[in-house]
């Protein structure tokens, strides 16, 4: 590209802040304007997926994770965000930042995968992160965070199956794939755990930003008697905790803690420690301990999943006392959390 060429070349001086696209925390002050004496300031650069910023999902979580870090280490770190519209935005976002010589790019998704192998692959000079997604063939620039999504989903079925008024609870999915299927199939085991009697209602929005659209699936399995619908579907389930809300229902977040999003409704939420994992990651950078190409997988061991803090404000004490003891038979082996389907059916013989 004609801008990396030049920044190699040494023929630009550094950029103003002004012609960076994005944001940053540190807008007010660039690299060598924070650095003292010749220390390095390590300069990280997250793309989001479509989803964006403020998706009170992981995309939000993975950028509270970079605010954290540059909190914690000021003017030794810059930080910034790419906004991705479509998925068209991907490579040409991750390539700004290449030309930025950023110290490490973060893709948030799944549905970055190829464009952050594709530019492993061509700037292998660079550092790259992935979320949600590792590959066969692990590129040596690449470290992908994965997480244990079904066994936190699992605990939020355990809830489900055990507050359901009515035994039919409800699952949203956003674009099925391997990343949903571990949600989807793992409350539903946690459901039937709790309670075999409850049935599960399932249905995908083949989207992760259509709101109305979560809405109105969600309106439609309250009609269909369903009291408690869990969402993994990014803006679509923001969609399905606004028609609890208005119906007087019970909804599941997800990524985050979304009890705020309805305090009176969102009675737990499948958390997906990302802030903590890529603030670790991060925080390897800046101890020198940063190794790429590794996958690391946060499970519930490591606090890397989990569920919301606020539980405790509408899950009944003895729900949640009940909970702690199945996260206690996971962590020991006793309960296997099935992945996707095949898993799932093996199970339930």
């Amino acid at each position: 590209m004609k801008l990396k060429k030049l920044l190699t070349l040494g023929l630009t001086v550094v950029m103003s802040a002004s012609m960076l696209v994005g944001c940053s925390s540190s807008k007010n002050a660039d690299s060598s304007e924070a650095a003292e004496g010749n220390e390095k300031v390590i300069r990280v650069g997250m793309v989001t997926d479509v989803g964006g910023v403020n998706d009170e999902s992981f995309n939000q979580s993975a950028w509270a994770g970079l605010e954290k870090a540059k909190k914690e280490y000021g003017d030794k770190i810059e930080v910034k965000y790419l906004e991705s519209k479509q998925d068209a935005d991907y490579v040409p976002n991750i390539e700004t930042f290449v030309d930025q010589d950023m110290d490490l790019i973060i893709g948030v998704g799944y549905k970055l995968a190829d464009a952050i192998e594709e530019a492993a692959k061509n700037y292998p000079e660079s550092q790259f992160a992935l979320i949600d997604a590792s590959y066969e063939k692990q590129p040596k620039n690449v470290t992908s965070l994965l997480f244990e999504d079904n066994v936190s989903a699992y605990l939020t079925g355990l809830v489900a199956g055990k507050m359901t008024e009515t035994n039919k609870v409800g699952f949203i999915g956003g674009i099925e794939g391997e990343v949903i299927n571990r949600f989807d199939y793992g409350f539903r085991a946690g459901v039937k755990a709790a309670n075999p009697d409850a049935k599960v209602m399932v249905q995908y929005a083949n989207s992760f930003t259509d709101s109305a659209l979560g809405k109105s699936i969600a309106n439609q399995m309250h009609k269909d008697n369903v009291d408690i619908i869990f969402s993994a579907a990014g803006a679509v389930g923001i969609g399905a905790i606004e028609a609890a809300k208005e119906n007087n229902k019970k909804a599941i977040g997800v990524d985050q803690d979304q009890n705020k999003l309805a305090p009176d409704n969102v009675i737990t939420s499948a958390m997906k420690n990302i802030d903590n994992a890529v603030f670790n990651l991060v925080k390897s950078m800046m101890d020198g301990t940063y190794e790429g190409g590794k996958v690391i997988i946060n499970t519930l061991d490591m606090d890397g999943v989990g569920i919301a803090p606020t539980s405790d404000k509408n899950v009944p004490p003895d729900v949640l006392e009940y909970v702690q003891k199945e996260v206690e038979k996971i962590k020991s082996g006793e309960i296997k959390v099935p992945q996707n389907e095949k898993e799932y059916k093996e199970l339930n013989k």
